[in-house]
């Protein structure tokens, strides 16, 4: 995938050529990469969606027990589908600009009450946070 960097960790139980075989599974080749790991033993894992319907389940699962073979507590996976409950992009160009014109047209001595309220409507501190 030419969005993927040129080096990522991937779980060691995953062999190389299933590691190859299933990246043609997601869309646009995003096959799972291991982001973030805190001494606990937690890891994130960023995953694009999976284009075969029929073949997700067998996919995901497979993947999903090979980060549960290399975690250090063998815990089982977590796993939150981030489409359904954070802003994508656009929205959050979005906010930025509405802050952004808030910031320059609106003063915050005049109108504190509306300014504020103006400021929760863009929705850039919620996303922010």
């Amino acid at each position: 995938s030419p969005s993927l960097p040129e080096y990522f960790v991937v779980p060691s139980s995953l062999a190389d050529q299933d590691l190859k075989l299933y990246s043609y599974s997601f869309i646009g080749r995003r096959m799972p990469l291991w982001s973030w790991n805190h001494p606990n033993g937690s890891a994130l894992v960023r995953m694009a969606n999976i284009k075969d319907v029929l073949q997700q389940r067998r996919i995901d699962q497979r993947i999903c027990n090979a980060i549960t073979r290399s975690h250090p507590l063998r815990s089982d996976v977590y796993k939150s589908d981030l489409d359904k409950c954070l802003p994508n992009i656009q929205e959050i160009q979005a906010a930025h600009m509405k802050l952004k014109q808030l910031c320059v047209n609106e003063p915050f001595e005049e109108t504190e009450e509306k300014w504020l309220s103006s400021l929760e409507n863009t929705h850039w501190l919620e996303y922010i946070r």
